[in-house]
Parts: structure tokens; sequence; C-alpha cells
């Protein structure tokens, strides 16, 4: 969306992700942020990322329920300082918000497959921050109603928590139906090309990788899903993602992870050194 990523802050600052927290210490951090369209904002020492609310929804339809990254070259939490400052998209020391989501999963939303089509929800609903400050950033948010074709409405609950120490959050997802069969769900990493090429796709059992290109402006990500072998059945792709099917039941919860990796962060330089972090966690 890309109006979305250039709007200007409002209201007069950001609020403190966890005020008990000192500036400079590493942590897991959640909040809602009134004062960016009601965004949820979550980081650790390594990632950060956000998704969107009502209130964004409201303004700048249509919006949706991709996941944001930012990319982040500092320990201690420094969104609300990046967004407070009214140039969040700019490189001011400690990273920047320059991933494009626009309709896409972005990096590790879903929906669910049918008819070689991707269905998606709208934007998030009923915040419930459980933990924020200290090791671990835990909530979990809804997704209300969405069709299927005319063939079925399908709702989402997600529960998202990120440790301190990892590249990685663990997201736990209920998806509720109004009829019983299996869902193949579509679980996207967001395409993204520029003057450099189209970047470079890494696939295998429960596992989809997307490596940026590279841009000399402010450099590139790398992104990962992983989700149980057992649940995956294969990958796909449309416009706008590519994506790593599971095939799931109706009312039974299912966890999968997604990593990021900025080329100019603290932890991962190249995109060899992302793919040899990913192949020891499987």
């Amino acid at each position: 969306m890309n109006l979305t990523r250039r709007e200007a802050v409002t209201g007069a600052c950001a609020l403190p992700l966890a005020a008990a927290v000192p500036q400079d210490a590493p942590a897991a951090v959640a909040r809602v942020a009134p004062d960016r369209f009601d965004d949820l904002m979550w980081e650790n020492d390594r990632v950060a990322y956000r998704i969107y609310g009502a209130a964004l929804e409201a303004k700048e339809p249509p919006s949706g329920s991709g996941i944001d990254v930012w990319a982040k070259r500092v320990r201690r939490p420094f969104m609300d300082r990046q967004l407070a400052s009214g140039r969040y998209h700019e490189d001011q020391g400690e990273g920047l918000d320059f991933y494009d989501v626009g309709r896409s999963r972005g990096a590790g939303g879903l929906g669910v497959w049918y008819d070689n089509k991707l269905w998606t929800s709208r934007n998030y609903r009923n915040p419930r921050i459980a933990e924020s400050g200290g090791d671990v950033a835990r909530f979990s948010v809804d997704y209300a109603p969405w069709p299927v074709d005319v063939i079925r409405n399908v709702s989402e609950t997600r529960s998202i928590e990120l440790r301190t120490g990892s590249s990685f959050m663990n997201l736990t997802s209920r998806i509720r139906s109004n009829t019983p069969d299996p869902l193949i769900i579509g679980l996207g990493i967001c395409k993204q090309r520029n003057a450099q090429g189209s970047g470079r796709v890494v696939k295998g059992p429960g596992l989809l990788t997307f490596h940026e290109p590279d841009d000399p402006a402010h450099g590139a990500l790398s992104l990962t899903i992983i989700a149980p072998t057992a649940l995956a059945i294969g990958h796909a792709e449309d416009a706008e993602n590519h994506l790593l099917l599971i095939q799931i039941t109706p009312d039974q919860p299912f966890t999968y992870q997604v990593g990021s990796a900025w080329n100019r962060g603290l932890d991962f330089q190249s995109a060899e050194a992302w793919d040899t972090y990913v192949s020891g966690r499987r």
C-alpha cells in the first residue's frame, strides 16, 4: 500500500512501546499505535514488524492484512523513535521501513487458496497484548469473516510470539469455517522486483525463502516461512506472492514460523549467511 507507507505521522508523538524498559536495553515489545492509525507494532533485538488496524482501513480503503517488516540494526527497541521522527521511511542510523506490503501477504501473512486464487481478510480487530517489555512479546488478534468465493466463509484468530535473541517469530492460527471441509492455506511472501531483478526463491518441504533483489538505496531483506512438514502440500504463486501451501482442518490451531534478516543489519550480511542459519533450524 504505497500511500500508507508514505503517510505522515499523526499526533504529537508516539507512545512508548514499553515504558518500564530502559531505552537502550534489548527487549521484546508490542503495542497498538493510535498515533499511526492503530498499527500493531512489535520487535525484539533483531527484527521488527507491524500489521494494520481498522483505523487505517477506514482512512485508506482498501488496506490489507499483510505483515509489514522493518529493517533494524540496533538491539534496543527503535520503532517508536523512528515513527515519531516523521521520517520512518528514511534510515537515520537504527533502521527504517522500506518494505512495500501493498495488498500482498507481506512477510508471512496468509489466505485461503481456492481455485488458484488467494482469498484474504481485511485488517486486524480486537488486539490483546499478553506480554511486552521482557524476553517475550506475545499478543493475539482477530480477523473478521471473509468469503472464499461463494462456497464458504472463514474467520481467523491469530497469536504471535516473538522472543529476544531470535530472528523468527511463532504464529499460531485458528481458522473457523461455516463448512467442515479441509482448507488449503497459502502462507505468503510478497514478490519484490527492481532494476536489480526479481530476487531468488528457495523452496523445500514446509519451507519458503525469498531473497529480495538488492537495492543501492537501502539493501535487501531475506524472508523465510517454516511450516510443519506434516501439513505442507507444496508451493504456488499469484501476481503478488510466493506461497507455501498447507492443508488444515477448520478450528484446529496450527503454528508456523516467520523470520527475516536485513543485509545491512547486525546479524546476516548476505543471503548465503541467512540460508545457512535457516538450514540449521530444520
